[in-house]
């Protein structure tokens, strides 16, 4: 099973009394780091509370202080891994008229980003999981990082239409086939499916994917 390896907790402050706000931030990560790593290597149905507790070093009454149940604790997860693949400052990604240059740029992060070990793991959890757990696929879909995605190479693609350059009829429905063509098989390698590519099988294969796409799309 995929491991995640975590950034190493602080001591919390063990001094009695109510703890200052940045140990409850302290203590929170450490249960979503702890639930992360269970989640991932154990799965969801399988990692119980309890469990969750024991390996964050603290009481059931401790994390349910913090989180009502462990469907909530799953959004906090969910939202970590995210927030940690996605780049600091998104929007100017999407700036810029050089559009074969924004496409390369944000094929390049979004495929990167998407056979990333705890990408591929989250993925594997939720094809797992999903049927017998929705709240796995509903914490996925409730983050929106690909309809935001979606959204912005739409936003692209109808600038190069209103510039002349384009022809699309509906830019959203391009921008999905976009990601599809970028992410499909590479994933589907990465997850075990075939052969993962190398690096630089990587970058020649989101070249061939814009050129393949904006050809059709002239």
């Amino acid at each position: 099973m995929s491991s995640v390896a975590f950034v190493a907790q602080a001591p919390l402050n063990r001094k009695g009394g109510r703890p200052s706000k940045d140990d409850a931030e302290l203590l929170g990560g450490k249960i979503i780091d702890a639930a992360t790593s269970l989640f991932l290597s154990d799965g969801y149905g399988a990692t119980s509370i309890e469990a969750i507790a024991r390996a964050a070093g603290i009481s059931k009454r401790t994390f349910y202080a913090r989180f009502p149940d462990k469907a909530a604790l799953l959004g906090a997860v969910v939202h970590q891994i995210i927030e940690r693949l996605r780049p600091a400052d998104v929007m100017p990604l999407f700036e810029g008229d050089d559009i074969e240059a924004l496409l390369c740029r944000l094929g390049g992060i979004i495929l990167h980003a998407s056979v990333a070990p705890t990408a591929l793991a989250l993925h594997r959890l939720v094809v797992a999981e999903a049927v017998r757990f929705p709240e796995l696929a509903a914490a996925v879909a409730g983050e929106g990082s690909r309809a935001e995605a979606i959204a912005g190479i739409a936003g692209i693609l109808k600038r190069a239409v209103i510039a002349g350059k384009l022809r699309v009829v509906d830019t959203e429905f391009a921008a999905e086939q976009f990601m599809e063509l970028v992410l499909a098989i590479p994933q589907r390698r990465a997850l075990g499916l075939g052969t993962p590519m190398t690096e630089a099988q990587l970058a020649c294969w989101v070249k061939d994917a814009v050129s393949l796409f904006l050809n059709g799309c002239r």
